[in-house]
């Protein structure tokens, strides 16, 4: 049995979390003070959200799909969720109390301030949440004490410093969480590396298919859904690994293929830019050559 609920304000979440509203546009939440609730008996929950949230969880709740066995730091869990997402929740049906605390804001509090030029780079704002940030202890605590210092000011009465602060603050947390995720790109090394293997392996089996002649090149997006992975946690993790972007790692393994196929003599430039997926082969040549320096022809008269 399912149920979805949608929060288009900052009131109506408070509302729901037993919260007073401070500010129409932003809210520290301290999900231990709100009233026990059960979703009204559903066991899948979909919550529409309206605005920016950052969640920080306790993992021993067991109401969000995380995939803990996956993750070294188990502390707590921090889940980003930007306007227009939705999140899964799943439960018994049973009423329970809500745990952890949440840093909410619509879009409109940032708007003319300098974090509203670079909320784009917060790329796990687009993570899933099996993807999600597990803190140690320690940085569970930089974060609520950015949660904190939030909240401080939200005690205040609003006045023209206001809104500077608090958003210098959200930045300040924003840029923490960057921090942390490059850590656990770290620590998953392991896990990471069979990524790479298992990517590789997707392009292998894609030019070696009738994918190409299908569906054009391979994208980003196509290999992130073949790994189970969302395409913005794929593209960090490769960019972590490699040093490029997940689109230039597929460019030079497209180029590698193209070299080998240039070694028999019985094809053309022609057909090999259509098997490797191009619509048009002058973009082949253009990539190649932006790639190697040399035209396919050349290079195949170099070789």
């Amino acid at each position: 049995m399912s149920g979805i609920y949608q929060f288009d304000t900052i009131a109506s979440y408070n509302e729901l979390n037993n919260h007073e509203t401070l500010h129409p546009l932003v809210s520290v939440i301290d999900f231990n003070n709100a009233k026990p609730r059960s979703w009204g008996g559903h066991t899948s929950i979909k919550i529409n959200y309206g605005f920016y949230a950052i969640f920080i969880k306790d993992v021993k709740c067991g109401d969000l799909k995380y995939g803990c066995n996956y993750y070294d730091y188990q502390e707590g869990t921090l889940v980003f969720v930007a306007p227009g997402q939705v999140m899964d929740i799943e439960t018994d049906g049973q009423v329970y109390q809500p745990k952890g605390h949440a840093l909410v804001f619509h879009a409109d509090l940032i708007h003319g301030t300098p974090l509203a030029n670079i909320m784009h780079d917060y790329h796990f704002f687009g993570y899933q949440t099996n993807e999600a940030l597990h803190l140690s202890e320690r940085e569970r605590q930089v974060i609520l004490d950015c949660f904190s210092k939030i909240n401080f000011e939200l005690q205040q009465s609003i006045d023209k410093h206001s809104k500077k602060l608090i958003c210098a603050n959200i930045e300040l947390l924003l840029n923490y969480c960057v921090r942390f995720y490059d850590r656990q790109f770290i620590t998953r090394d392991n896990v990471n590396k069979g990524i790479l293997e298992k990517f590789e392996m997707v392009l292998n089996n894609y030019f070696n298919s009738d994918k190409p002649y299908e569906t054009g090149l391979p994208s980003v997006s196509y290999c992130a859904d073949e790994l189970h992975l969302s395409a913005n946690y794929f593209g960090d993790l490769i960019k972590k690994e490699t040093g490029k972007t997940a689109k230039e790692y597929i460019q030079t393994k497209i180029i590698d293929v193209a070299k080998n196929k240039m070694y028999n003599p019985n094809s053309n430039i022609t057909e090999i830019a259509y098997e490797l997926g191009f619509k048009y082969p002058q973009h082949f040549t253009r990539m190649f050559k932006n790639e190697t320096g040399y035209t396919p022809t050349e290079f195949r008269a170099l070789n």
